[in-house]
């Protein structure tokens, strides 16, 4: 098989592809939870909860196809990964398949009874599992920053010796805001964008303060990380052309080393930046009643606090806090050289089509309801 690049080159073009992945889950899929979750308190009555729904009806589907395909492309090119956040984030896990489950039939069912109480009981449920995976997402990303508790061992079968619980600690659970604030921010400027009159009016008032509360989330995550995280650190590294070696490294732990990486690579700085800036102008157009101009400035912030969390571990991708040196990375967690180069094919074939169609769906969708 001809190899158009190297080994290592691909390790870091894949760390590239996931983030692409999940920046397109968090833009698409996050306004569906946004308005999930947002759809008893913006919506006064069965008709305008009905508007929400149909808001996103149209999309939520597709939208939904990024997280399956990160969830395989993770089981492809890193399976390790894969394995390892199945095994501690298994509980976290089915409670937000579950919740995505529910999500299709709630919308459906919801209107089969004319009885105020079936309908009301299907929307809190929808609002439920708006919310939950929402709230899950950030308490993951929350845990991956503080590290995991596992380890491999000779045979590098992995063992994981937290509990469920234990992932509800303070700083995961305010990461766990920050993607709730930022994803009913985000959904609520949706609904701004496909509604009118009185849902559209309240949309942009509950933006405003989902806004505040993920501005103000984000930042005290910010201030916590460069200055009471013990963050990880590659001291030495396997050679560049190993695979499914996490024990060949030697990694130790360091205060505040997260914010390594922007010290060392300025041009990363504009993940943060973008962030800010992104939800701040979106908040600001919201308030102007210029819809469209917020949702794109708001998928911008959305997609600066993605990149913001992937830039800081880089290039961890699950950092071990039992066993530093089973931390599994862009180096040593991936799949081989050749599976590597074929699934780089794959993307490059079918990922401008899925980009593409999602956009074509979009412009054909574009307009209130």
């Amino acid at each position: 098989m001809i190899y158009v690049f190297d080994y290592a080159t691909l390790k870091l073009i894949w760390w590239v592809f996931m983030g692409v992945l999940l920046v397109g889950f968090a833009v698409l899929d996050g306004f569906d939870l946004g308005v999930g979750a947002l759809l008893r308190f913006i919506g006064r009555s069965d008709e305008e909860r009905r508007v929400m729904l149909n808001a996103i009806g149209p999309t939520w589907e597709g939208n939904q196809v990024w997280f399956v395909t990160a969830g395989g492309a993770t089981f492809a090119a890193w399976p390790l990964v894969y394995a390892t956040a199945f095994s501690g984030f298994y509980v976290a896990l089915m409670l937000t398949l579950f919740a995505l489950f529910f999500r299709p039939v709630g919308i459906e069912y919801r209107g089969k009874v004319k009885d105020p109480r079936w309908r009301d009981a299907w929307d809190w449920g929808l609002v439920i599992v708006g919310a939950v995976p929402a709230l899950i997402f950030g308490v993951a990303f929350g845990n991956l920053l503080l590290g995991v508790p596992f380890h491999f061992d000779l045979d590098q079968r992995v063992f994981y010796t937290g509990s469920f619980f234990g992932l509800l600690n303070p700083f995961a659970l305010l990461a766990g805001v920050v993607s709730l604030g930022m994803l009913t921010m985000h959904g609520a400027i949706y609904l701004q964008l496909r509604t009118d009159g009185a849902v559209q009016e309240r949309a942009r008032r509950a933006a405003l303060w989902c806004g505040i509360v993920f501005l103000a989330a984000f930042a005290a995550a910010g201030v916590w990380i460069a200055s009471g995280i013990n963050a990880f650190r590659i001291v030495t590294l396997p050679p560049p052309d190993s695979a499914f070696m996490p024990l060949a490294k030697t990694v130790e732990r360091v205060s505040g080393g997260w914010i390594a990486n922007y010290t060392q690579y300025t041009w990363m700085l504009s993940a943060p930046v973008l962030a800010f800036g992104g939800t701040l102008l979106a908040l600001a157009a919201s308030g102007a009643r210029r819809a469209g101009f917020a949702f794109v400035l708001s998928c911008f912030g959305v997609a600066g606090v993605v990149l913001t969390a992937g830039f800081a571990l880089f290039p961890f991708i699950m950092p071990s806090s039992s066993d530093p040196k089973s931390s599994l990375t862009v180096y040593d967690a991936v799949s081989t050289h050749r599976t590597l180069q074929i699934m780089f094919w794959v993307v490059i074939l079918f990922l401008p089509i899925v980009i593409a169609y999602t956009g074509w769906v979009y412009r054909v969708m574009r307009g209130t309801v």
